[in-house]
């Protein structure tokens, strides 16, 4: 009797599992464990084997892809934040109206560190971060920078436009409104809402003297 000859295509021409797809589930489980440990245990307790177990991957997937606990935190709210301004890159308006722009700004970053997907695991590492210089330089080079810089680029526009003194300095000025917030944030001194951000810009813009 003749023997009916296979239709299954050699190994190599098999479809191979889609690698690509199956590490960045592995990534994006990662990023959701390391987030979530850091909220629940803080950052000193926070372990690669402890991420590891979290995620479901072995402890040198991990060390394939980054060198310490700080790199993972670190990339992964990088991940978390460019999820939550979605495909397109972020700026700040630019509508004309400087004052208005700031404040609608600010009200997305009340809105943002009172998510508890951002709010837990921001506050480990910022509060880990005043201890930790390492971690706190870092914390400030690859996440809090590129977000002044934004404000840095809305406020030189302003200058071009003569709506703020040209001898200013962005990058000072941009303080008058981001560090009180920080400040409010971090330390529980008062309300932390949409009016106390409208009030900040108004304050930094016109200043206390009376007009």
């Amino acid at each position: 009797m003749a023997t009916q000859k296979s239709t299954r295509p050699p190994a190599a021409e098999r479809p191979h599992p889609d690698a690509t797809r199956r590490s960045q589930r592995s990534r994006q489980a990662i990023y959701d464990a390391a987030l979530a440990l850091v909220g629940e245990v803080g950052y000193p307790r926070t372990t690669i084997e402890g991420i590891a177990a979290r995620a479901g991957v072995g402890k040198q997937t991990i060390y394939r892809w980054w060198s310490s606990k700080a790199d993972v935190l670190l990339e992964a709210f990088l991940d978390l934040g460019e999820q939550a301004a979605g495909q397109e890159a972020y700026a700040i308006p630019d509508t004309g109206d400087l004052a208005a722009d700031l404040k609608a700004v600010l009200r997305a970053t009340v809105d943002e560190l009172r998510d508890p997907r951002f709010e837990t695991p921001s506050r480990a590492l910022a509060a880990e971060g005043v201890v930790n210089e390492q971690l706190g330089r870092e914390f400030v080079a690859k996440l809090l920078e590129p977000s002044l810089q934004l404000y840095v680029d809305r406020l030189r526009a302003a200058q071009e436009a003569g709506q703020v003194r040209p001898d200013i300095d962005p990058r000072i000025a941009l303080e008058l409104f981001v560090s009180p917030l920080a400040q409010r944030w971090l330390q529980h001194t008062g309300p932390f809402s949409h009016a106390y951000t409208d009030t900040l810009v108004d304050y930094a813009l016109y200043g206390l003297a009376p007009r």
